[in-house]
C-alpha cells in the first residue's frame, strides 16, 4: 500500500466506494438467489473487487470494456447502477440487457460496457476490435478485456494477444487469476503457471500484480493506459486474486478446494486491506473511520433501493421475445442512388470480381469507417483480386493483412462493429471461416438481440465457396444452408456480376452481419453491369427467365446451369421459369409461390448437401403455403451427402450439372 501518499484522499475514497458497491451488490444478489428471485446462474465477483475498480477508475464512458461470465464487478466499476444489474438477474425489463442476458450477458454500451459472454475467450478478440476501431476512428480510446485464468489456455488468448501486438492496438488484457477455472486448478491446467510472463512471447509488457491491492492495480493500469494512448500498444496484466464464493451460487465449493484455503484468502480481503491501511497511516484515523462508515451506509442504501426497484419492475413482455434479431431497415439518405437501374441503364461487360470491387471502392470512399481484413488482401489484392488496387488508395490500416487466425480476426470484427467501425472480412474460402464458427454464431449473430438493439453489428464476411478446379474437401464448401439457420445473420449468394455489385453495395451499408458467398466458378465470369452506383435490397428474388410449365429455383452457379438447361428444353416444347432467390436469409418465398401458382411444378437445385438444406426449406414452405397449386410432387436436386473429392470424375459425380438438371425437369413435366 505504498501508493497511499501519491493519491488524493478523494481518489482513495472513490476506489473504496466502488469496491463497496461491488461487494454489497454481490452479497445482496447471493441472498436474492437463495430467495429464488434469480432464475438462472449467479456468478459473483466477491474477493476480486480491487481489479475492476483499479482498472475502470481510469476509463471514461467512451472507453470500451469486454468481459466474461463473471462480469458483475466490471459492469458496476464501469458505472452501471446496481438497480440495473439486479433487475437483469431478476429477468426484468429494466435490467441492463432488458431481461435477455442474466448474470452472464450484461450489456450497457451507453457507458462503454460492451457485453459479457458465457463463452470463455471471445472478450479478448472483441477488445482487439475495440482497439482497432480506436485506430481507424483516431478517437484516443483504450479497450480492455477482463478474463479469468481459464481463458489463457484458449486459442483466443494466443490469437488476440498476437493481433494486438503486431498492430500495436490500444488494449489492456486483464487476467483475473483466481486460481480456478470453474473447478479445475490453474496449477494443473497450465504448463506455464505465470500468465504475466507470457506477454514477452507476444512482444508486449507482461506484468504480474497482487490482485487484492487496489492501489497497485490502479498504478499499473494508469501506466498501461498512458502507454497505449501514446501508441505503445497493448499490455498484459495478471492480477493474482481469489473468489471467496463458489463458482456460481448454489454450487458445491469444497470438493476441489478446502475451507481453510478459502478462509485464508478472506483474510486478504481487498476492501478491508485498503480501509485498514488508510486508517493506520493517517493521523486523521477517526475522520477516515467515519468517512468509510458513511460510504458503507450510503452504498447499503443504494443497493437496498436497487433490489426494491428490481422486485417491483415488470418482466419483459412475451411479444418482445423476437424483437431486435435484425436491425431496423436502412434509412436511405436523400443522395442515395436508386435501388436497381431499370431498362436502358448504361451497362458494360464486367467480371463478377470487378463488379464487387467497384461497389467496395465506392463504399470505402463514402464511409471512412470501413476497413478490410484478410490474408493477402493488402498489396497483393487478395487471392481472387477482390481488393485489387485498394491498398494503394486507402492504405494499410484500412486494408489490413492478417495472420492465419480466422477465429481471431472474425472475433476482432465483432468488437470493431460494436465500437463504431464497419469491418469487411475477406476470408478467401468459406471452409476457412468455419474455424470461427463460434464467433459468428455465439457472438456476431446474437449481439444486436442481446443488447436489445443498442449495439449494431455491421460486419461483412465475404469469400468464395463451391465445387470446382479439383480443390478437394477443404476448399470447396458451400455452407449457406448452415449459416442461414442462424437468427441474426443475412446470407447472400449472388449468381451474376450485376447482382453481385448491387447486393455488395447494400451489404456495405447494412447494420446486420452479412455472409456474402461467391462461387469460385463464377468469379471470373462476365455480365452486363450498370456503371452507376446502385443497391439491391435483400429478400428480393430475381426471375431470370419466365416460363409456364415448371419452376426451377436455383442458387449461385446452379442458376447458370438451370438457364442452360431451360434453353435446351425449349426445343422440346418445355417452358421453364428460372428463379434466383439471391439471398437465402431473408428468403423471398412470395416470388416462388407466385411462380408455382402459374406452373404447378417445382424443381429446387442446390449444390450443397441435401438433408436439412436450402432445397428442403423451399420444398417445405411451398408445400405448406402452395400445396393446392401443385400438379406434381416437388423435386429436389442437390449435392451428394459426401465431402468433396479431388479427382475430376469424382468431383463431377457429387454436384448437379446441366444434364442432370435437364433430365430432372423432363421427369417432372411427365408427372
Amino acid at each position: 500500500m505504498n501508493q497511499l501518499c501519491n493519491l488524493s484522499d478523494e481518489t482513495i475514497l472513490a476506489l473504496y466506494r466502488t469496491m463497496q458497491i461491488i461487494r454489497q451488490t454481490e452479497e445482496e444478489l447471493a441472498r436474492c438467489h437463495q430467495r429464488g428471485l434469480i432464475h438462472g446462474a449467479c456468478h459473483t465477483y466477491v474477493g476480486q473487487e480491487a481489479i475492476a475498480t483499479g482498472v475502470c477508475a481510469h476509463f471514461s464512458q467512451h472507453d470500451p470494456i469486454f468481459s466474461t461470465h463473471r462480469g458483475h464487478g466490471h459492469a458496476l466499476a464501469k458505472g452501471m447502477p446496481p438497480r440495473e444489474l439486479i433487475a437483469e438477474l431478476f429477468g426484468r425489463e429494466t435490467g441492463c440487457s432488458r431481461g435477455r442476458g442474466g448474470s452472464m450477458h450484461l450489456f450497457c454500451p451507453e457507458i462503454g460496457m460492451m457485453g459479457t459472454s458465457g463463452i470463455v475467450g471471445p472478450c479478448l478478440l472483441q477488445a482487439c476490435g475495440g482497439g482497432y476501431s480506436s485506430k481507424i476512428l483516431k478517437n484516443g480510446t483504450v479497450a480492455a478485456a477482463f478474463f479469468g485464468d481459464g481463458a489463457v489456455n484458449n486459442g483466443a488468448f494466443h490469437e488476440g494477444l498476437n493481433m494486438a501486438s503486431i498492430w500495436r492496438l490500444p488494449v489492456l488484457f486483464i487476467c483475473e487469476n483466481n486460481q480456478y477455472a470453474t473447478e479445475v486448478p490453474f496449477s494443473y491446467s497450465s504448463g506455464n503457471s505465470s500468465v504475466g510472463s507470457r506477454g514477452a512471447a507476444y512482444g508486449m509488457p507482461g506484468i504480474t500484480v497482487d490482485g487484492n491491492d487496489v492501489l497497485e492495480i490502479y498504478r499499473v493500469a494508469e501506466e498501461a493506459i498512458a502507454r497505449a494512448k501514446k501508441g505503445g500498444g497493448p499490455t498484459l496484466i495478471e492480477c493474482k486474486t481469489y473468489r471467496t464464493r463458489a463458482h456460481a451460487e448454489g454450487m458445491g465449493d469444497f470438493t476441489y478446494r478446502t475451507k481453510e484455503e478459502v478462509a485464508s484468502w478472506k483474510e486478504r480481503c481487498p476492501i478491508t486491506r485498503l480501509k485498514a491501511s488508510m486508517i493506520s497511516k493517517s493521523s486523521r484515523d477517526e475522520e477516515f473511520t467515519q468517512r468509510f462508515l458513511s460510504i458503507e451506509q450510503e452504498v447499503a442504501n443504494v443497493v437496498r433501493e436497487g433490489r426494491e426497484f428490481a422486485e417491483t419492475s415488470s418482466p419483459p413482455t412475451a411479444q418482445s421475445a423476437t424483437t431486435h434479431v435484425f436491425a431496423e431497415p436502412l434509412s436511405r439518405p436523400h443522395s442515395a442512388s436508386p435501388s436497381e437501374p431499370g431498362p436502358g441503364a448504361n451497362e458494360r461487360p464486367l467480371s463478377f470480381v470487378a463488379a464487387t470491387l467497384e461497389a467496395l471502392e465506392h463504399a470505402m470512399e463514402a464511409d471512412p469507417t470501413i476497413f478490410i481484413m484478410g490474408e493477402g488482401i493488402g498489396v497483393r489484392g487478395g487471392n481472387f483480386m477482390t481488393t485489387h488496387g485498394l491498398y494503394a488508395k486507402f492504405g494499410p490500416e484500412r486494408l489490413c493483412d492478417t495472420p492465419i487466425c480466422e477465429r481471431g480476426f472474425v472475433g476482432l470484427a465483432c468488437g470493431a462493429g460494436m465500437t463504431g467501425t464497419r469491418p469487411v472480412i475477406d476470408f478467401m474460402f468459406i471452409d476457412f471461416i468455419n474455424d470461427s464458427f463460434g464467433e459468428i454464431v455465439n457472438q456476431i449473430a446474437k449481439m444486436q438481440y442481446m443488447s436489445s438493439g443498442r449495439l449494431k453489428m455491421p460486419v461483412l464476411l465475404r469469400g468464395c465457396g463451391g465445387v470446382g478446379h479439383s480443390a478437394a474437401t477443404h476448399h470447396s464448401g458451400m455452407y449457406h444452408s448452415i449459416y442461414s439457420h442462424i437468427p441474426g445473420l443475412r446470407v447472400i449468394v449472388p449468381s451474376t456480376p450485376h447482382d453481385a455489385k448491387g447486393l455488395m453495395a447494400h451489404a456495405l451499408r447494412s447494420d446486420d452481419p452479412v455472409l456474402f458467398l461467391e462461387h469460385r466458378e463464377l468469379m471470373q465470369t462476365k455480365g452486363h453491369v450498370p456503371t452507376e452506383h446502385y443497391e439491391i435490397p435483400f429478400g428480393q428474388a430475381r426471375i431470370h427467365r419466365p416460363g409456364t410449365d415448371v419452376t426451377v429455383v436455383a442458387l449461385s452457379l446452379m442458376v447458370q446451369h438451370a438457364l442452360q438447361a431451360a434453353e435446351q428444353l425449349t426445343a422440346e416444347g418445355i417452358s421453364v421459369e428460372v428463379i434466383d432467390p439471391r439471398t437465402v436469409s431473408p428468403l423471398d418465398i412470395d416470388t416462388i409461390l407466385k411462380s408455382v401458382s402459374k406452373t404447378g411444378r417445382m424443381l429446387v437445385v442446390d449444390e450443397a448437401f441435401g438433408p436439412c438444406g436450402f432445397a428442403s426449406e423451399i420444398a417445405a414452405q411451398v408445400s405448406d403455403a402452395g400445396f393446392d397449386d401443385l400438379d406434381a410432387p416437388i423435386k429436389r436436386l442437390h449435392g451428394a451427402q459426401a465431402p468433396t473429392p479431388y479427382a475430376p470424375t469424382l468431383e463431377q459425380a457429387v454436384v448437379p450439372n446441366i444434364q442432370r438438371i435437364t433430365q430432372a425437369i423432363r421427369d417432372l413435366v411427365k408427372e
